[in-house]
């Protein structure tokens, strides 16, 4: 009997360590299973969090490329030509290809320059040309004043420095300018800009300046002498240009009233011959003034300009004198369709007693077919020393 009770003792005490080592066995392997769960959660959170810090990493080199470029900027313009005049054979030429590359340094310096193609291909015995119509740092000294330096346009006229297709009318640019200022004419130097009330402005530059002379050779290709040329032919465009003489340029703006530009331009230059073989010494001046008056819808532009020129050899041929005017008036039906009429004169010879002036009437239209693509056609009659009539036609765009 006692033997049969304490073996049941033991049994029951067994079975219930038994049941205790079990209980404990399961307890431990949930906390275990809690344990892998908590881990696989931390080894996630981590996976995500790399993930995350790669994806900044990302962005700040990302950030860190556009960043070297933000404050560059390309632009430009180019303009296809149509030209048929009953004197000369018909002709189609992409006469500009231009890109503008601009960087801020900072908010008060700044570059802007000018890369151009004319006539679509350039090299030995073609047409074309490559140029480098402006390359200078603009530096803001304070509010009011600015100064540049490098190779720039001179501030005379109205397209010399504004001129891509969508901003004037016409597909060629007017005689006037191109024969008299003579428009695009950029030189290098020093130029300031000053701004002392609301809508006045005051510019002046010294700059490298024109060479109004030719070498001439006998048929044997040996030099021989040197003349007097034209204005328009005396642009060196900086390139190796000899600075013997340099060019002095002045000019006043008015814009404050609304719609209404006037401004004046003088320049003078020591002497258009660089000293160059035995020419007389020929100091020149320049005067222009223009005007651009717009109400609503409909625009007027006029603009005179003016050659004074000492030296033998420029009177001998009468360009001692050069005179040049035109008016042009224009009216825009709406954002789409512009017309324009516009009356000209020009002389690069005006000092002769002979009848040299030549004489253009042109009418014509503008269709935009977004503010910065144009359309353009437009008749012109030629009259005075040159007797020809024809029509153009030109495609435009700016960006």
């Amino acid at each position: 009997m006692n033997k049969t009770l304490i073996a049941s003792a033991l049994i029951g005490l067994f079975a219930s360590n038994a049941a205790f080592a079990n209980q404990e066995t399961d307890e431990l392997r949930k906390v275990i299973a809690d344990q892998q769960k908590v881990l696989e959660s931390l080894e996630r959170r981590l996976d995500e969090t790399d993930q995350k810090l790669n994806a900044t990493a990302d962005q700040i080199e990302v950030g860190a490329e556009q960043s070297a470029f933000s404050n560059t900027s390309i632009g430009g313009y180019g303009e296809l030509h149509y030209n048929n005049y009953e004197d000369k054979d018909a002709e189609v030429d992409f006469h500009r290809f231009v890109l503008f590359f601009g960087h801020e340094f900072s908010d008060s310096v700044r570059f802007f320059s000018e890369f151009e193609l004319e006539h679509s291909i350039a090299g030995e015995g073609k047409p074309g040309e490559v140029e480098l119509e402006q390359a200078y740092v603009e530096v803001d000294i304070n509010e009011g004043v600015s100064s540049k330096v490098g190779l720039f346009l001179i501030p005379v006229g109205i397209i010399n420095e504004t001129h891509e297709p969508p901003t004037f009318y016409g597909v060629e640019r007017n005689g006037v300018e191109k024969n008299i200022i003579p428009a695009t004419w950029w030189e290098a130097g020093v130029a300031f800009n000053y701004k002392p009330a609301g809508g006045v402005s005051i510019d002046g530059a010294v700059t490298s300046g024109l060479n109004s002379t030719k070498k001439n050779f006998d048929s044997n290709g040996d030099f021989t002498h040197y003349s007097f040329t034209g204005i328009r032919k005396g642009r060196q465009k900086v390139a190796k240009a000899t600075a013997e003489n340099l060019a002095y340029t002045g000019r006043v703006k008015y814009t404050a009233i609304t719609g209404l530009e006037l401004a004046a331009t003088l320049q003078y230059q020591t002497d258009l011959t660089q000293g160059l073989g035995e020419l007389d010494t020929a100091s020149a001046t320049l005067f222009e003034t223009h005007a651009i008056y717009q109400v609503q819808d409909f625009t007027v532009r006029a603009l005179y300009a003016r050659w004074d020129i000492d030296g033998d050899e420029a009177k001998a041929s009468g360009s001692d004198e050069q005179t040049g005017w035109y008016v042009e008036p224009s009216y825009k039906f709406n954002e789409k369709v512009g017309v324009f009429a516009r009356y000209s004169e020009y002389d690069n010879n005006a000092g002769n007693s002979a009848s040299t002036a030549v004489e253009s009437t042109s009418v014509g239209v503008n269709y935009y077919i977004h503010e910065n693509v144009v359309l353009k056609a437009d008749y012109e009659n030629l009259g005075g020393a040159s007797d020809s009539s024809g029509f153009n036609l030109g495609f435009g765009y700016q960006f």
